[in-house]
């Protein structure tokens, strides 16, 4: 395998609530593949938008600081970079593709114009040539008749049309990874669907990395390469789609995948994982699902798994992963 765009290493955050640190993304390594889709899955809380933002050093709060690890791009830790450097990542080699863009994209400023801003703010090039490119990429990604959408401002837009200005403008600069922050939550499965396609379209006609959090395993399983769990804070099990949904090896995992809603048979009741995701400043001793976790024993409630390699390309963090073959389940 080529050597990652990105490579993420024990990367944690923490917060200081009262006056005590909580860590609330904990030891975090996973790479991305140039021209891969890596999914980030996970109940609400469990750390997925907290781990894109600090790749990008874009925390909500001054309470929230990445504490540890290493992000490599193109060979430089973006870590230690300082402000300046970091503002020609964010958007330069790093495009954000919000869950909201109507709380992204700027309300007094036509969709053109913030596009061409972000294209003069990291290329030496005229007002005249950013405003075709502007053009350019509205046109990419499906704006009708850009060079009238130019001046249209945010709230001229539908939903789905917001979405895809608000890609526009991650575009802006031609970077080499997209995080996609559950960008089809709010639309409806048809303009979804849309956003889907564009978005595959663009991985596979720029070559473009994307990063793609979401909680939909549906979402998952049509446009992801691999999969990376989370819960708690912590990646549980990573790896190929196929083999994470169709055979995951951890519990939460299995948990996720039988929560689906089963086709073909309407009225049955949806499953659920029992019990509540842990919450800052209450995550457990040992494995963080262990109180929610069928498999459980004393070990898991004191030890913490480290995740370990399961298979090819496919690693799990458990004490005791759901077995494969009847060897797996006799050892």
């Amino acid at each position: 395998m080529s050597e990652p765009i990105l490579s993420v290493r024990d990367l944690s955050v923490v917060a200081q609530v009262e006056g005590t640190t909580h860590t609330i993304v904990d030891q975090v390594s996973f790479d991305l593949q140039r021209g891969e889709i890596l999914g980030l899955v996970g109940e609400s809380g469990s750390g997925k938008s907290m781990t894109s933002r600090a790749l990008i050093r874009l925390l909500q709060s001054s309470r929230l600081s990445v504490s540890g690890g290493s992000a490599i791009l193109k060979g430089e830790d973006i870590f230690t970079f300082d402000e300046r450097a970091m503002r020609d990542v964010r958007g330069g080699s790093i495009g954000m593709i919000f869950q909201n863009p109507s709380s992204h994209l700027d309300p007094v400023m036509s969709i053109g114009k913030q596009i061409a801003e972000s294209i003069r703010f990291h290329k030496a090039v005229s007002r005249k040539e950013a405003r075709g490119r502007a053009v350019e990429i509205l046109r990419q990604v499906g704006i009708p008749d850009p060079e009238r959408r130019y001046n249209a401002y945010a709230h001229e837009f539908s939903g789905g049309m917001r979405q895809r200005a608000m890609i526009a403008v991650a575009l802006a600069c031609d970077p080499d990874i997209l995080i996609a922050d559950e960008p089809t939550t709010a639309l409806d499965v048809t303009v979804q669907a849309q956003i889907l396609k564009l978005l595959t379209d663009l991985r596979d006609t720029r070559g473009v990395s994307i990063i793609f959090i979401t909680h939909d395993l549906g979402i998952v399983s049509q446009i992801c390469d691999r999969v990376a769990v989370m819960y708690g804070g912590r990646i549980v099990e990573l790896g190929g789609k196929r083999e994470v949904i169709g055979s995951g090896r951890h519990p939460y995992t299995a948990g996720l995948v039988a929560c689906q809603p089963a086709e073909g048979h309407p009225g049955e009741r949806v499953r659920t994982i029992n019990g509540q995701p842990p919450r800052i400043g209450h995550m457990p001793a040992g494995c963080r699902f262990h109180p929610r976790c069928p498999r459980v024993d004393e070990w898991c409630s004191t030890v913490c798994p480290d995740l370990v390699t399961s298979g090819p390309g496919h690693q799990v963090a458990c004490h005791h992963p759901i077995p494969h073959t009847p060897a797996e389940a006799a050892t």
